[in-house]
């Protein structure tokens, strides 16, 4: 059985793969560590790749977790490299999204907003049912904000132009955060939202089971 790497997507942990039918492989779920100061998004992968102790490792990366498996893939030639709810380079981000970069009102919330879900917030990453949002608003209780101030920081000043060729890149088409149109996908899941893991789980894992 092979071994497979999972990295979660920006304040998420393994519950975010829970929904998923992993049967197929082992599965290793990559611990966040803390980042220093002033630390690119680069950087924190190539320390995070120190827990990947595999030659040719197989990796997945989900949304935050893709960016820094594509900076893994970069690195590594004979990695094989699959990315969900993501995107490899700068020019697959919305553009309202980098306006942050020059205006980064994120520094300034409170670290009880970013610990709630809130209506907008379910809407625009899309989890669906109440188990769903549970878990969602589980994860979010549980974000070390700190964390998530230095990633938003990190991903908003990512400026990555090289799209590695040992990536597959799986999207959904109803993904609000990171838009369809925007993106150059491999593999497609029809009305998939940011967070398909939870609510298009039997579709992701048989396309994982198949390109692993």
């Amino acid at each position: 059985m092979k071994k497979v790497y999972f990295i979660s997507g920006l304040g998420a942990d393994k519950r975010a793969f829970s929904f998923l039918d992993l049967s197929f492989c082992e599965p290793i779920f990559i611990d966040w560590i803390k980042p220093v100061d002033n630390e690119s998004l680069y950087q924190y992968a190539m320390r995070l790749k120190e827990q990947i102790n595999e030659p040719s490792p197989i990796i997945v990366g989900v949304s935050f977790g893709g960016m820094l498996a594509t900076e893994i893939a970069k690195s590594d030639a004979s990695a094989k490299v699959i990315i969900i709810s993501s995107n490899k380079i700068k020019k697959e981000f919305p553009k309202i999204l980098l306006i942050g970069k020059y205006i980064p009102l994120y520094k300034w919330i409170p670290s009880t907003i970013l610990k709630k879900a809130g209506a907008f917030r379910v809407r625009f990453f899309g989890p669906k049912g109440e188990n769903q949002k549970k878990i969602f608003n589980q994860i979010l209780k549980d974000t070390d904000t700190k964390f998530t101030k230095w990633a938003i920081h990190s991903i908003l000043h990512w400026g990555n132009k090289i799209e590695p060729i040992n990536i597959t890149h799986i999207h959904g088409t109803s993904d609000t955060l990171l838009p369809y149109k925007l993106v150059k996908a491999d593999y497609t899941i029809d009305k998939g939202t940011h967070l398909m893991i939870m609510n298009h789980p039997k579709e992701i894992s048989d396309l994982l089971k198949k390109l692993i």
